[in-house]
């Protein structure tokens, strides 16, 4: 017997799953629009701030190690040394929020809160200040940035010996594509937190910096992101809201004074000059500190200090300068070029020095190996090798780009300094600390200009974690590093160029429309940054305006991250110069120094931060560890002594004018810290004005990326191969990429000046 099937209901079984299917195509097509159009992205805010002060016994017992070591070491009982950073970014700064990204390896925010409770807690510090990239501030982040500050700096307890000082400042972040019209980034600190005692707004640099961010910053983040990590869909969408806020604001009338501005425009100052300028109109005279004046993935070949010494650039103005930070070390100079002077105004590749292989060489080399193996003849291969040389030298800070498809290991060592101390990337001579000392300018031939800087260092840390330097632990958060999760996004950074086998040269004009970190070696320097260091100020209190005048008056140090002790002076019958004065002598001048190591560190962090922050915060903001000292010293093991002979006359090489080290100090390293006196016998003699300034060295500690490239050498010295520390996935995450480094302090200059 046969059975009859009913398919009465089969058509409208089949309506129901099309209209399901339609209704599923048009809300995802609906989505997708709302993607293209930024529908779905939220404004962040400054954070909320979990953690109250310490607790007063707390300070007392930091307080009390100190006096009792300043008192061993004959020093004056009332005064402190107090340690912090000045240089810290939150994701109110573009590139903050980009590393941000779970694709980057972020945490998906780091807002100005966290700042305050990590300097509080993690890293003990006592002062530190925000500097936001100002190209990218809003009015709105403005004064959520204030009332962060004002919140954090509540808590600090008694306004006379609080427990930490909070400062706002910003981050003027210049760049220019020539040497003629590069200036570098500029920090700017306030004194206090009262609107009147700060800007109106932060003053945005010009360039290439503001162009990129007001005009191409949807390049930084594209939509399809959304799509590699639809999890985490949110951070993207409210990273291209932020992106798009950048831009609202109008344009500030570069005519009218600072001071006369309405508070929601964009204001721009072109110069260093500009900067001093548009402050001073408002009535304010903050600290401008310069950074990462050597790094050389922004700054131009040829690039050096000498047109910023022109008095009509305020040179007096830049009291504090940045030695070192997790970007790298600023301070020596070394006489190699990158590029030379070249015909018909272009630049040409110089040859290879002992110490130093420049970039543009190493591409000849890279694409000569390549064209041979695609079978092309040996003429033909050595004639695109020498126009890979040219194109390199002639893309600047993009010259790894000029021949396309290349592996951040195929350079070697190519472009840095190999023998000196924990280098910036590409570091540039011409703008280091030493060049910047040892120049003169000679508008006023009978009153020649110099600069007259004082020594910091800081983190530049852009996860809101200020003072990073205490341990080598927690690469990914405590160092700019990071963990890029996506082929694309590596591809995307690399521009790769299938022609590999020829070299293409793309001048800054041609890359107008695509002006982003694409042009910068980002995997390759990504093994050059470290934790970074500390500013370290003498000061008879540690109230905010006396710490501040301080700083001001040049009482300051820098350490490369730990909290070493360190004093350097100079005595006559009559007074005492300390550290970043200045003298005028008609007889050889005799120096004293003293340097006391950091306390080494004991694992984990101590009692009363896992109390006032809680063990989950403690894991998540410190990743469970602290600056968690112990009660023995590390010791100074030496101390060098730099002398600098300015410029008498135009003409005078720099490298002849710089002796580092001019004299080394060895130390008993049985004993608690170190110190020794010396005279300088050849002032009088040498009948010139003369700076110093002392090192102190530190026995070796492990420190990320203590040794950037771990190079493997040939017989002959040669760098053959590289083991760099990559970021992403390619290296463990738990591999901290430390080896040993002997840290140190670096003391503000003496100025002694011959009578």
């Amino acid at each position: 017997m046969s059975q009859k099937t009913d398919n009465t209901n089969t058509p409208h079984i089949t309506k129901i799953i099309s209209g399901v299917i339609l209704g599923v195509i048009l809300f995802a097509g609906l989505y997708v629009v709302g993607v293209y159009f930024d529908l779905y992205g939220k404004t962040r805010d400054a954070g909320v701030i979990q953690a109250g002060g310490l607790a007063p016994e707390i300070l007392s017992q930091r307080v009390d190690a100190q006096q009792a070591t300043i008192g061993q070491m004959d020093e004056n009982d009332e005064a402190q040394i107090l340690f912090g950073d000045l240089h810290v970014h939150s994701t109110f700064s573009t590139d903050a929020f980009l590393w941000s990204m779970p694709l980057y390896g972020g945490e998906g925010v780091y807002p100005i809160a966290d700042a305050c409770d990590y300097a509080r807690y993690c890293s003990g510090i006592d002062f530190w200040a925000i500097t936001d990239h100002a190209e990218a501030t809003t009015k709105k982040r403005w004064s959520q940035t204030k009332q962060s500050l004002r919140d954090c700096n509540a808590r600090a307890g008694d306004p006379s010996n609080p427990d930490m000082i909070s400062y706002l400042g910003f981050e003027w972040s210049q760049v220019g594509p020539t040497p003629e019209t590069h200036y570098g980034h500029k920090n700017v600190i306030f004194k206090g937190l009262e609107d009147k005692e700060l800007a109106m707004r932060p003053i945005a640099s010009g360039g290439l910096a503001t162009e990129v961010l007001r005009n191409q910053s949807s390049n930084m983040m594209p939509r399809s992101t959304v799509f590699l990590d639809f999890e985490n869909r949110q951070v993207y969408y409210d990273i291209r809201k932020y992106l798009s806020e950048i831009g609202e604001a109008p344009s500030c009338d570069p005519s009218l004074p600072s001071n006369e501005l309405p508070d929601d425009c964009f204001e721009i100052a072109e110069t260093p000059a500009d900067l001093v300028e548009r402050l001073g109109q408002q009535n304010l005279n903050p600290l401008i500190i310069p950074h990462g004046s050597s790094w050389g993935f922004y700054t131009p070949f040829r690039t050096t200090w000498d047109k910023q010494l022109k008095a009509a650039m305020y040179p007096e103005k830049f009291k504090l300068i940045e030695i070192m930070s997790g970007h790298g070390n600023s301070e020596e100079y070394r006489d190699y070029k990158n590029a030379i002077p070249g015909p018909d105004g272009m630049l040409a590749c110089p040859e290879p020095t002992e110490n130093f292989t420049p970039l543009c060489h190493r591409a000849g080399e890279i694409l000569l190996e390549r064209c041979l193996a695609s079978g092309e003849t040996q003429n033909v291969c050595e004639n695109r090798a020498e126009y890979a040389r040219f194109a390199s030298a002639n893309m600047i800070t993009a010259g790894h780009l000029a021949i396309g498809a290349s592996e951040p290991s195929d350079w070697l060592d190519a472009g840095q300094c190999i023998d000196c101390f924990r280098p910036s990337f590409n570091h540039r001579p011409g703008t280091s600390i030493q060049y910047g000392l040892a120049i003169s300018n000679f508008d006023n031939p009978k009153n020649p200009t110099r600069f007259n800087w004082g020594f910091i260092s800081a983190s530049d840390n852009h996860r809101a974690r200020p003072g990073t330097g205490y341990k080598p632990a927690q690469r990914l958060r405590t160092t700019e590093m990071a963990r890029i999760e996506s082929d694309y996004l590596i591809d995307m950074m690399r521009q790769t160029n299938e022609e590999y086998a020829e070299a293409e040269l793309v001048t800054l004009d041609d890359r107008r429309d695509d002006l982003s970190f694409n042009m910068l070696e980002v995997e390759r320097q990504g093994s050059y940054w470290t934790t970074g260091g500390l500013a370290a100020v003498h000061t008879p209190s540690r109230d905010r305006k006396t710490v501040f005048n301080a700083m001001e008056n040049r009482q300051v140090y820098a350490t490369s991250g730990p909290r070493i002790l360190l004093w350097f002076d100079l005595k006559t019958d009559k007074e005492t110069i300390n550290m970043g004065g200045s003298t005028n002598m008609d007889a050889n001048p005799t120096f004293n120094v003293k340097a006391v190591g950091d306390f080494d560190q004991l694992p984990g962090c101590p009692t009363h931060v896992v109390e006032n922050l809680g063990a989950e915060r403690v894991q998540k903001l410190c990743g469970g560890e602290c600056y968690n000292p112990s009660d023995e010293r590390l010791p100074i093991t030496r101390i060098e002594i730099v002398r600098i002979k300015p410029q008498i006359s135009p003409d005078e090489k720099v490298g002849n004018l710089i002796e580092d080290p001019w004299l080394v100090h060895q130390c008993d390293t049985s004993s608690e810290g170190c110190q020794f006196s010396f005279t300088d016998e050849d002032f009088v003699k040498d009948g010139r004005d003369t700076t110093y300034y002392a090192r102190a060295i530190q026995s070796p500690t492990q420190v990320i990326n203590a040794d950037p490239l771990r190079c493997e050498y040939d017989e002959t010295g040669q760098c053959v191969k590289v083991n760099l520390c990559y970021g992403d996935y390619r290296q463990d995450p738990e591999d901290q990429c430390d080896d040993p480094s002997e840290e140190r302090a670096w003391s503000s200059p003496i100025y002694v000046n011959i009578e």
